[in-house]
């Protein structure tokens, strides 16, 4: 018989090593790995296998359904902000038609199977399009439906990968005589803010000045934040990003009122947080040097989102605010993993 597994795409990145280190410590889940790198080795021996692979290989995704029963899909895997600019193409190929070969088989496999298969899907802040700094000022919190006018290509795909998971969980095949299949994913998906962890480097997000600058004081480096001081971005960190994901994926379908949640932390401007690091580390060398083009993405994302949808339905709430972020979990955290 077939293996029932949870599926976790992406699962080297930051997301991923927090998501399966809960799994494993807290859950009896089988968990199936696939990245496009070799697993983090302190990973492997928490997952039942871990496959080197593209999402776009239509060959491989083959092989996962006839060997395993999937139950779960966490789909992580994606080219972030910033590298999305520099080959959009390839970002689009990546977020969005790698996120559909999966929609396709979750669909495949809800069907088979009898039962939704639960998809759990990433979605950022760069969903959103503020056009200039005097609505955002004027916005206060964003809810889902504001400002859905994206200006990077990873805005877009996730933007769109929203409205395609909404599509497959309720829409699919609606002309077909079978109206479509009687059994369809069940899709959900959490809106991140910036996201900041002690654990894993950061990667190439827009949002990445606040971990930049924690990372490169810990180490002595010289670190050249890239947005104005007066920047305000909404942050989480990584265990209150799994929190969330693990949160979702738990609650029963029919307490959810829509397809794609906000969630929030804190919202924090860049002297904020540089204040904040310089306190923890007097020696760091951290200067402003604002790179326009980047500086106008972060202009177009909100200063704070409104969550009160996951609060309501999910029953949503951090563990970690402000405070209780930097002095109790960031900074004695990166402290020691550079020392």
């Amino acid at each position: 018989m077939r293996q029932k597994v949870v599926l976790i795409t992406g699962a080297n990145g930051e997301i991923g090593h927090g998501l399966i280190q809960h799994l494993a410590e807290n859950t009896d889940a089988n968990i199936v790995a696939l990245d496009v790198t070799p697993l983090d080795k302190c990973l492997r021996p928490l997952c039942s296998t871990y496959i080197v692979g593209d999402i776009l290989d239509q060959m491989l995704l083959g092989r996962l359904v006839v060997e395993h029963e999937i139950a779960t899909i966490y789909h992580l895997a994606s080219i972030l902000s910033t590298k999305a600019e520099y080959n959009p193409e390839t970002a689009h190929r990546i977020n969005v038609e790698g996120t559909l070969n999966l929609l396709r088989l979750a669909v495949e496999q809800s069907q088979w199977q009898g039962q939704s298969v639960k998809f759990i899907y990433p979605s950022s802040i760069a969903a959103y399009g503020i056009p200039t700094l005097k609505d955002k000022s004027e916005a206060g919190s964003a809810k889902e439906e504001d400002w859905n006018y994206p200006t990077t290509m990873y805005g877009c795909n996730k933007l769109y990968c929203e409205h395609l998971g909404r599509y497959y969980n309720s829409h699919y095949r609606q002309l077909a005589a079978d109206g479509g299949g009687s059994q369809t994913l069940d899709f959900r998906a959490i809106r991140f803010p910036g996201l900041i962890s002690a654990e894993t480097v950061p990667t190439g997000g827009t949002s990445d000045y606040g971990p930049e600058m924690l990372h490169a004081a810990a180490k002595g480096e010289e670190y050249n934040c890239f947005v104005r001081p007066d920047t305000t971005l909404p942050f989480m960190v990584m265990a209150d990003a799994v929190k969330a994901l693990i949160f979702l994926e738990a609650v029963p379908k029919n307490r959810l009122s829509q397809y794609v949640y906000n969630v929030t932390s804190f919202s924090l401007s860049a002297q904020e947080i540089f204040d904040i690091v310089l306190k923890a580390f007097p020696q760091a060398n951290i200067h402003f040097a604002v790179d326009d083009n980047r500086q106008k993405i972060v202009d177009s994302w909100p200063e704070c989102v409104d969550d009160s949808a996951a609060r309501q339905d999910w029953d949503w709430q951090p563990d970690y605010n402000c405070e209780r972020a930097f002095n109790k979990y960031l900074i004695p955290a990166i402290r020691r993993r550079y020392e």
